[in-house]
C-alpha cells in the first residue's frame, strides 16, 4: 500500500463524507480526490516527473493537503515548508533538495515579489496553486505505484551545521507509523481529529494520513489560533473534536489559560495523545483525573524514526510521582539503550518506521541513534533522560542550537555566539550570549529577533539577549555551555 492510496480508498467507501475542513469550509472526499487529480495533471503538465521533489509553501489549507496527495500520485516527493518559514530558509531547503517546482500560496508569492526570490537557471519556478490550478492541462497521468521504499515526503528540521537537513520518509515508513496509530487509537469514519501541527512537524503525519485510513474528518487549526488557547479550547467543543493530538506545550496552554478544565470534558473528546517533549507530570495528572473517559497516549520518537514508542496513562498512574513513561516500543519497531548493559544508555531504534536517509546524504541502514537518554524504570517501561548532545526541543519544537549561532554569527554586530536553553516546557526560553565585534556597537535585542527572524523559523527566534566581553571556555578551547548556562540564569537580560 501507499500513502495516497489511503485518500483514494475512502473516496471509494464513502465519497460524500467530510475529508478535510479548514474551518473556512470543507471538502468531501470525493471533492478532495478530484482536486488532487487536478493537482496531480497541472503538475505533470509543469513537468515534474517521478522522484522530482515538489516544494509546497504554504499556510494550513485543502489546497495544500491536496497538493500532497498529488504530488504522491504521480511519484513525486512532496516537501512541505510553512508559511511561518521566512524566504532565506526556503532558499536553503530548495538548493538542498533541488524541488522541480516550488508551489506556495498568496501571501508566499507576495513575500517571494517582494524579498527577491532568486531567478536564475539553477533556481526552481515558483507558481502560485491558484495559478497552477488555473493553467490547461491534460487528465491526470496514470496513478505512480512505485514500490513502498519510494521517498514519500521530506520534512526538514533544524540542523547541526547551521543548515537544515531533510528527513527522508518512505510509504512504509510513514504506513508503519499510522496503521499503528489507527488501530490503538481505535480510529473510526466517525472520527473528527483535529489537526494542530504545522504540515512539516511529523505530528501532521497522523493527523491526515490516520484520518485518510478509516474515512474520517481532519479539521485544519490555522496558524493563527495555534497558540490561542481559549480559541483551541472552543474548537475542541464546537467541532465536536473526538482526536486530539498535539505537543504537550499546546495543551498546558490551554490547561492554564484557556479554561480547558473549568467545565465538563469536551462532550466528543475520546482520545487525547501528546508527543514532542515532556509533559509536566502535575498537568498530566490532572488532565487524567478530569477526563476519565479520554484516552491519554504520550507518544515518543524523533522526526528519523516516526513515533516509536508508547504509554497509555491511565487512572492507575495517578498517584504517581516519578516522570511519565515513554512506554514500550510501537509499530513494529525495536527500540534498545546503548550500551545494553548500563543504567542509562542512548535510545536507539530499528524496525520499519526508521527514515531512508537524510535528502542528499548516504541513505541510513541499521538502528538510528536518536541522541536522547533514556532508562528503563521498575515496570520496564522507557523514560526519557534528556539530550546527549545540544539538539533541544523549545515550545514543542526541535530546535538546533547550532544552526541559531550560525544565523547569529551572521549579524553585522556580532563576533561570536553561543545559544542556550534555560527552562523547560513552556517555560523553555533561546538565551544568546554574543561578544559584539570590536568595530561594531552592541547589538540590541531588537536588532537580533528582526535579524533570526529574516533567517530562521519563529520558534528558533532568540528570547534574549546577553553581551559579554567573552565567553567562558572548556580547558580545550570549547564554549564551556555549562558554565555559561549558569552565568545566563541570574545575568540581566538585554
Amino acid at each position: 500500500m501507499r500513502l495516497h492510496e489511503l485518500l483514494m480508498r475512502s473516496a471509494r467507501r464513502t465519497p460524500d463524507a467530510l475529508a478535510v475542513d479548514d474551518l473556512s469550509g470543507g471538502v468531501s472526499y470525493r471533492e478532495l480526490d478530484l482536486l488532487a487529480d487536478a493537482f496531480a495533471a497541472a503538475l505533470h503538465a509543469a513537468g515534474v516527473t517521478p522522484g522530482d521533489r515538489v516544494v509546497i509553501w504554504s499556510g494550513k489549507d485543502i489546497d495544500s493537503v491536496a497538493l500532497m496527495q498529488a504530488a504522491l500520485r504521480i511519484g513525486a516527493v512532496y516537501v512541505p515548508v510553512s508559511a511561518a518559514n521566512p524566504l532565506a530558509r526556503l532558499v536553503q531547503i530548495t538548493r538542498d533538495c533541488r524541488p522541480a517546482l516550488v508551489v506556495a500560496d498568496a501571501d508566499g508569492l507576495r513575500r517571494a515579489a517582494t524579498e527577491n526570490w532568486p531567478r536564475g537557471d539553477d533556481e526552481p519556478s515558483m507558481v502560485g496553486a491558484t495559478e497552477l490550478l488555473a493553467a490547461p492541462a491534460p487528465s491526470a497521468p496514470p496513478i505512480h505505484h512505485g514500490t513502498p521504499d519510494d521517498v514519500a515526503y521530506v520534512l526538514y528540521t533544524s540542523g547541526s551545521t547551521g543548515v537544515p537537513k531533510g528527513v527522508a520518509i518512505s510509504h512504509r515508513n510513514a504506513l508503519a507509523f499510522v496503521t499503528w496509530a489507527a488501530a490503538e487509537t481505535g480510529l473510526r469514519a466517525a472520527d473528527r481529529l483535529a489537526n494542530h501541527a504545522p504540515f512539516n512537524f511529523d505530528l501532521s503525519v497522523f493527523d491526515l494520513y490516520a484520518a485518510f485510513l478509516v474515512g474520517a474528518s481532519v479539521h485544519l487549526v490555522p496558524p493563527g489560533m495555534a497558540y490561542a488557547p481559549g480559541l483551541l479550547t472552543e474548537l475542541l467543543e464546537s467541532r465536536r473534536i473526538t482526536v486530539w493530538y498535539s505537543v504537550p506545550s499546546v495543551l498546558v496552554l490551554m490547561l492554564h489559560q484557556g479554561g480547558l478544565l473549568d467545565g465538563a470534558p469536551p462532550p466528543a473528546l475520546r482520545v487525547c495523545a501528546f508527543a514532542g517533549e515532556p509533559f509536566p507530570l502535575a498537568d498530566a495528572l490532572r488532565l487524567r483525573a478530569a477526563w476519565p473517559d479520554v484516552r491519554l497516549f504520550n507518544w515518543y520518537g524523533p522526526t528519523e524514526t516516526n513515533v516509536c514508542t508508547s504509554y497509555e496513562i491511565t487512572a492507575d498512574d495517578l498517584g504517581r510521582i516519578s516522570p511519565l513513561p515513554i512506554g514500550a516500543p510501537c509499530a513494529g519497531a525495536d527500540v534498545w539503550l546503548e550500551p545494553r548493559d548500563g543504567p542509562e544508555g542512548e535510545i536507539t531504534v530499528a524496525g520499519p518506521t526508521v527514515m531512508t536517509g537524510y535528502w542528499g546524504a548516504v541513505p541510513h541502514t541499521g538502528p538510528y541513534r536518536t541522541g536522547d537518554i533514556g532508562r528503563y524504570d521498575a515496570r520496564g517501561n522507557l523514560e526519557y533522560v534528556g539530550r546527549r548532545d545540544h539538539l533541544v526541543k523549545v515550545r514543542g519544537h526541535r530546535v538546533e542550537l547550532g544552526e541559531i549561532e550560525a544565523a547569529l554569527d551572521a549579524h553585522e554586530a556580532i563576533g561570536t555566539a553561543a545559544v542556550v536553553v534555560i527552562g523547560s516546557g513552556l517555560k523553555a526560553r533561546i538565551h544568546a550570549a554574543v561578544v559584539p565585534r570590536r568595530s561594531a556597537s552592541p547589538p540590541t535585542l531588537l536588532s537580533v529577533k528582526r535579524h533570526c527572524a529574516d533567517r530562521l523559523p519563529l520558534s528558533m527566534t532568540v528570547d534574549a539577549l546577553h553581551v559579554m566581553a567573552d565567553l567562558p571556555r572548556t580547558p580545550n578551547g570549547k564554549t564551556d555551555r555549562a558554565a555559561l548556562t549558569a552565568r545566563l540564569t541570574t545575568a540581566p537580560r538585554g
